[in-house]
């Protein structure tokens, strides 16, 4: 496989699974100010490796010259091309974000859930949240809330406004995990000093999130959705993150595709590839992928893998 031109920069976790998939992947880089050149290292790539396909990660519109050079490829060489969006949604499952606001199509595909879809949602909802208390009732009535007193004064839950469908706000509730009046830092950060001791073992197993339980059962949320955000930070994304209000068409979950698909987010870059697999979500639901989703979050749980 060749990737022509680097609009999007696949990231480490992209590159583990393509590896995966692909015995060899190489890369022709591409300049509006630089396109004969660009074609000529493209042609010598084709002719040298012969792949199976190129992918056009290519953010303008090329010139005249370089369409009717692919269109060559495409008749006399019998190259197959897939543009990255097609790519990022059937190899790496997300929904690529452009830079700028000049992908309509995502006002008509991403929808919100039909009745159909959201009456199997909240089925799974109750479902899974009869078996999270009968699994969770040790942990979230003695063990958490002792462990959370000994080990940090305060109170036991944590509760913040959170940003849910329609933009509609409500406060969510969570066990805190850090030391009260902490100093101020949105992003939670790697071996934060802010996260008690046995609170980091409640990230990772996702146990801090177990009082949103509260937050499904009064139709807040569900069980499985993009992740619930501060409504401070969601003010902030949705003037720097293009089309970031699409997730708010539904409601957010307890866990998620672009949680279990990638770290805990540090900062804006990180915020942006979690809503690719967010949109990817919304866009491709199915029961499939719902339990896909309850099976990497039990992995997560088991291997220690959260954030």
């Amino acid at each position: 496989m060749i990737v022509f031109g680097d609009e999007y920069q696949f990231t480490d976790g992209d590159r583990k699974i393509l590896a995966k998939k692909f015995k060899s992947i190489h890369y022709a880089k591409y300049s509006q100010h630089q396109e004969s050149i660009a074609v000529i290292h493209l042609k010598n790539l084709i002719s040298k490796l012969n792949p199976e396909f190129v992918i056009l990660n290519i953010g303008n519109i090329p010139a005249d010259e370089v369409v009717n050079f692919l269109t060559n490829l495409h008749i006399e060489d019998q190259i197959v091309f897939m543009s990255i969006e097609h790519f990022l949604e059937t190899y790496l499952h997300k929904c690529y974000i452009p830079k700028t606001y000049k992908n309509l199509r995502y006002l008509e595909e991403i929808n919100r859930y039909s009745k159909w879809q959201y009456f199997q949602k909240r089925a799974i909802d109750y479902f899974g949240l009869f078996w999270l208390f009968l699994f969770s009732s040790y942990l979230f009535l003695s063990k958490i809330p002792r462990k959370i007193e000994e080990q940090s004064q305060g109170a036991i839950y944590f509760r913040q406004t959170r940003v849910g469908l329609d933009n509609k706000k409500f406060e969510c509730i969570k066990f805190r995990t850090m030391h009260e009046n902490s100093h101020f830092d949105p992003y939670t950060k790697k071996n934060d000093s802010r996260i008690f001791p046995y609170a980091k073992i409640m990230r990772q197993k996702r146990f801090d999130e177990l009082p949103q339980m509260k937050n499904i059962l009064k139709g807040d949320m569900h069980l499985i959705g993009p992740r619930a955000e501060w409504d401070i930070l969601v003010a902030e994304y949705e003037q720097k993150i293009p089309y970031y209000n699409e997730r708010h068409l539904v409601k957010p979950g307890i866990t998620g595709l672009a949680q279990v698909m990638y770290p805990y987010g540090e900062n804006l870059d990180d915020t942006r590839q979690k809503l690719m697999y967010d949109l990817y979500y919304i866009k491709h639901w199915s029961i499939w992928l719902e339990f896909k989703i309850i099976f990497k979050t039990a992995l997560t749980v088991v291997k220690k893998e959260g954030k």
